[in-house]
């Protein structure tokens, strides 16, 4: 398994921006509900799920090998490439499976207790796809709704991308497919699966409503890459060049 870290794509980078920008109003209603009576039970969030994305409470012991990035934990199939995207600022912000051509961003945020948020999500990517000269239209798909997309490319053209969102117990998790995986069920079927084994930790604190749920560096690749800035930092004796640590790569 090898482990990638790239700056976020514009057609992605494009859609997060949808994800952001929320008022103190929308906070989830954590506070709201501590000032109401304790005794009345809370109502019902999202109808239960045969399958995932599993919210971190409710994951079955299904043996699944995950690779904890904090708010998400990102299953690694055979033949699949797990690469850890960050953005200008260094966060992590993503993750996306490859799978030979075609790959799966994932993106988790903050959502509200007693309503999910992909339909007006989908709505404002829609609209902004439309609005920069794109394509988008509903299809039906396993979880519901998704969206069927031409996203605008740097040098004009498009490429075709599928959305597909998940509303769960305070969270909302944003897959985009691309490559031959956007257009052919059948090929998608491998990247499909794997998203039935994302779980999401959303954690107790209150945080606005579309707020990223933070994101980390796998264990192992932090203490890699925090060993390899110490020995760059070291005074080398021969005044050779020290070893590079982890390489980010810019993908325009």
């Amino acid at each position: 398994m090898s482990r990638v870290f790239r700056r976020r794509k514009k057609a992605s980078a494009e859609a997060d921006e949808l994800a952001e920008g929320t008022d103190a109003a929308d906070l989830d209603e954590d506070a709201a509900d501590e000032d109401g009576d304790p005794d009345t039970p809370p109502e019902p969030v999202v109808p239960e799920r045969p399958q995932g994305p599993w919210d971190v409470d409710d994951v079955p012991e299904d043996g699944v090998q995950r690779i904890d990035l904090g708010g998400l934990r990102v299953p690694v199939p055979p033949a699949t490439e797990v690469r850890v995207d960050v953005n200008a600022e260094g966060e992590v912000v993503a993750a996306t499976l490859v799978q030979g051509p075609s790959a799966m961003q994932v993106n988790a945020f903050a959502a509200p207790k007693r309503s999910g948020i992909w339909e007006e999500v989908r709505a404002e990517i829609t609209e902004t796809l439309v609005g920069g000269g794109g394509q988008a239209s509903d299809v039906p798909g396993p979880y519901g709704p998704e969206l069927f997309a031409a996203v605008p490319v740097q040098g004009g053209g498009a490429t075709p991308a599928r959305f597909i969102g998940v509303d769960g117990p305070r969270w909302f998790l944003r897959a985009m497919l691309t490559g031959p995986a956007a257009q052919d069920r059948s090929v998608a079927g491998p990247l499909e699966s794997a998203l039935r084994d994302v779980v999401v930790v959303r954690g107790s604190e209150a945080m606005a409503v579309r707020d990223a749920l933070p994101l980390r560096l796998p264990r192992e690749v932090a203490e890699q890459a925090a060993a390899s800035a110490e020995q760059e930092a070291d005074p080398a004796p021969d005044l050779t060049m020290p070893e590079r640590g982890p390489e980010i790569t810019e993908v325009r």
